[in-house]
Order: structure tokens, then sequence, then C-alpha cells
């Protein structure tokens, strides 16, 4: 699966993208970065399970610098992940039980 990721260029920004995928253990055999619009985009390819989409997802999106992320099948078009929804505190989720 191909994911492509939209963020800010500041420092460290890309290296924890990346550190994403490979502290998973993950290969990174296609990664290519360049700039887009008024930031810069990052594609991966990375052979994941739905499990570990849904933590790269978490993971990614938590980076202050990440706009945006999508994926798609290699040679289509990309399709906008959703943000993971917020935390829900204690108190909030014993709330919604009552």
């Amino acid at each position: 699966m191909q994911f492509h990721i939209r963020y800010r260029n500041t420092q460290g920004t890309l290296m924890r993208i990346l550190n994403a995928a490979s502290r998973r253990g993950l290969d990174l055999p296609v990664v290519q970065a360049e700039p887009a619009e008024q930031g810069h985009q990052v594609t991966l390819a990375l052979d994941v399970n739905p499990k570990q989409v849904g933590q790269l997802c978490r993971e990614w999106y938590s980076i202050a610098d990440v706009t945006h992320v999508g994926s798609g099948a290699a040679h289509s078009g990309f399709r906008a992940l959703p943000h993971p929804p917020a935390a829900v505190s204690h108190e909030e989720a014993r709330a919604a039980m009552a």
C-alpha cells in the first residue's frame, strides 16, 4: 500500500514520519519526498495489515507538522484517511455510558 503524507518541512518532521514505519520493522522500498504546494509531501510504499494502517495513521497525525495522510494502491488515486478520534477522558467515557 502507498501512503501519501503532507507536512510542513520543519526540522525533524520527515525523520519522525519515517521512524514510525522503521520502529515497526517495516521495509521502506519506496520513499519519495518533494515540495508540494505550500509544504512538502512524502510517498511511502509499505506492506502493512489493517491494524498497522491504524497505528501508523494515529502516529503520523500526532506529529504536529503533518497536515494530511492518504493511502491508495500503487498507481491509483489517494484517498484521505480519517484523523483518528481525539482521546476521551475516563470521566467522559463514564458519563457517556450512564
